[in-house]
């Protein structure tokens, strides 16, 4: 059953993406009078689809292979490599009668809907989930550094003073993709200011795991993961932890090193839910793990301040502009050999299993929203039979005058789909291997 609600959540995210990013063309090649033969959300390999309907010129359908979709405009050199229409005599609704600029506008219009995406969905999630923040200049208690941390430089009680030279507005930001690539963390201890160097590995290291929280937090469940301890132990999503074997619980060093003094053992849990103390006893695993995604939320020793619209809006944007660019990082990580591309590419099977294995809206619209900004990274790269591929030789167009040759075009779509299909066959067999794997342990 689990895997039936992983792939039902992976579907219905992919389906808004792809229907946004291929609206994104349809609508900028309608204003320019260009005519779409095809709308497909997923593709139709082999002619095989789910369901079509012709409606004038355009046929809109479903296709059964869920790995992306496609607009057909008539007179492009595009994934379908029809040379038929190529070969006949350009028409002035055709993708090729039209200027540069406006074709440059086509292939960028799935992008930037995808960017549009991203930013309503943060906002709204910051919104309606998040709802406020932790402001930095008001954490009068500073930071929880755990032991990772600690190697760094930082201590317990240090209250962060910029990051990178600039003040940070929110806790958030000063333990988000920024810092954990790598920042020059400047902290106020002891009535004297220290400057800490956050190693640019530090992404690799923690896998998840937090380094940094404010001094005073509870610790709250996000999701169970199951045939976990935590599972077995009847803990559930909005748990919050009250005590562990009777010791009351600040924050997740607390709770976290009483776990690891407990581990192969097992503890008594005083738990939070709706209001009620319940009490639990869950086994612990010989890595100090119950077996749950946590949830920070601030308890109100620490001050906290609602997201205004305008907020909502301005940081949906800053952590879309992160997301991207930490994504242009770490790819860059991979090609250096920094990064083991094993561990970092993922196929529809591996984000499947980010989802979870039960339904949760707050995390389905928080990994919709980071996704919606990882495909418009994605096409934006310069690859042929992408659209950032597409793009490049329109620029080029633009600046020389010349449109490159319709044959030269057909074989750097091959080019790109010789890259491409290779790199998803990778991706696609290392998460069923893993998969296999989990299955015999």
């Amino acid at each position: 059953m689990g895997g039936l609600v992983m792939a039902a959540q992976l579907i219905a995210s992919l389906s808004l993406l792809v229907f946004i990013h291929e609206l994104g063309h349809f609508l900028a090649a309608k204003a320019f009078g260009m005519r779409v033969d095809k709308f497909f959300i997923f593709f139709d390999a082999w002619g095989k689809k789910l369901w079509s309907k012709q409606i004038g010129e355009t046929e809109y359908g479903i296709g059964w292979l869920p790995l992306g979709g496609y607009v057909k405009i008539a007179g492009m050199i595009d994934e379908s490599m029809d040379k038929e229409q190529m070969a006949q005599e350009p028409q002035e609704w055709e993708f090729r009668s039209k200027p540069a600029w406006q074709r440059f506008i086509v292939m960028i219009g799935g992008i930037v809907m995808n960017l549009i995406l991203g930013v309503i969905i943060f906002a709204g999630y910051l919104n309606y989930y998040e709802k406020d923040y932790i402001p930095v200049a008001e954490m009068e208690n500073g930071i929880y550094a755990f032991d990772i941390a600690q190697e760094m430089g930082f201590e317990t009680g240090d209250k962060i003073i910029a990051v990178n030279g600039k003040q940070p507005t929110r806790f958030k930001d000063a333990k988000g993709l920024k810092v954990i690539f790598g920042a020059d963390v400047e902290v106020e201890r002891n009535g004297e200011r220290k400057n800490v160097q956050v190693p640019g590995n530090l992404f690799k290291t923690l896998q998840g795991q937090p380094f940094i929280e404010p001094f005073n937090h509870q610790v709250k469940v996000w999701g169970v993961i199951d045939s976990s301890h935590a599972k077995d132990a009847g803990i559930e999503a909005d748990d919050v932890f009250l005590a562990v074997n009777g010791k009351k619980i600040n924050n997740f060093g607390d709770f976290s090193g009483i776990l690891d003094k407990n581990k192969n053992g097992q503890v008594n849990l005083t738990v939070d839910r709706g209001g009620k103390e319940v009490q639990l006893t869950s086994k612990v695993s010989d890595k100090g793990k119950l077996g749950f995604a946590p949830k920070y939320e601030a308890k109100p020793v620490n001050d906290t301040k609602a997201y205004s619209f305008g907020e909502t809006i301005t940081y949906g944007m800053k952590e879309g502009w992160e997301t991207i660019y930490y994504n242009a990082v770490g790819l860059g990580k991979i090609f250096t050999g920094d990064v083991d591309p094993v561990e970092s590419v993922q196929s529809p099977i591996g984000i499947a299993r980010i989802f979870g294995p039960t339904w949760n809206w707050e995390r389905f619209w928080k990994l919709t929203g980071l996704l919606s900004f990882v495909l418009a990274f994605m096409n934006i790269l310069p690859i042929p039979a992408l659209d950032g591929g597409h793009m490049m030789f329109l620029t080029f167009e633009m600046l020389t005058g010349r449109p490159l040759s319709d044959k030269f075009l057909e074989n750097a779509q091959m080019v790109g789909m010789l890259i491409l299909i290779p790199l998803m066959l990778f991706a696609i067999g290392k998460d069923i291997w893993i998969g296999v794997m989990d299955w015999f342990r």
